[in-house]
């Protein structure tokens, strides 16, 4: 039995990337995009060739990441920031909300985005986890977009072709 394998690849050069950093817990999401685009650079992603917006918190991320992937202009993107549980519920909702939108906006746009938003009990397991979420995301965007690129859209096809 024959398997088709499809090859993945780490080679960033001439992809275009957006990112999507919080503000809230400003250290978190700074340490990430630092992380990044260090990794960015490593992959060959150009800076000129990144794109990155900031928004108040991680529930404003979705938003953003809708916005970047209807211009077309983007092979991927990176959502990075931190939600640290406090006593309320409002960890959960934050989180799975956040979350979720940003499972939307990948799945109802096409685009891979690589989801850095992360979601520790204190400020300790953050800070233990941002250079590497940043570079875990970075390479993520990288592998997707060439992933994406190995499959064909077919667009328009109105069945009169033979």
């Amino acid at each position: 039995m024959a398997v088709d394998i499809v090859p993945t690849s780490l080679d960033g050069t001439d992809l275009r990337i957006g990112i999507v950093v919080a503000r809230f817990n400003e250290y978190a999401g700074r340490g990430e995009f630092e992380a990044c685009m260090d990794e960015l650079r490593k992959l060959g992603v150009q800076d000129e060739d990144v794109t990155k917006v900031s928004v108040p918190g991680a529930l404003e991320i979705p938003f953003a990441l809708q916005k970047l992937a209807g211009t077309d202009e983007y092979d991927a993107l990176i959502a990075l920031g931190a939600v640290i549980r406090g006593e309320t519920y409002h960890f959960e909702l934050v989180s799975n909300e956040s979350g979720a939108g940003i499972t939307r906006i990948a799945l109802d746009y096409g685009i891979p985005i690589a989801n850095g938003v992360l979601t520790t009990e204190n400020d300790e397991q953050a800070q233990e986890r941002l250079d590497m979420k940043g570079r875990d995301c970075a390479r993520c965007a990288v592998e997707m977009a060439n992933l994406a690129k190995e499959f064909v859209q077919v667009d328009d096809f109105d069945g009169d072709e033979e």
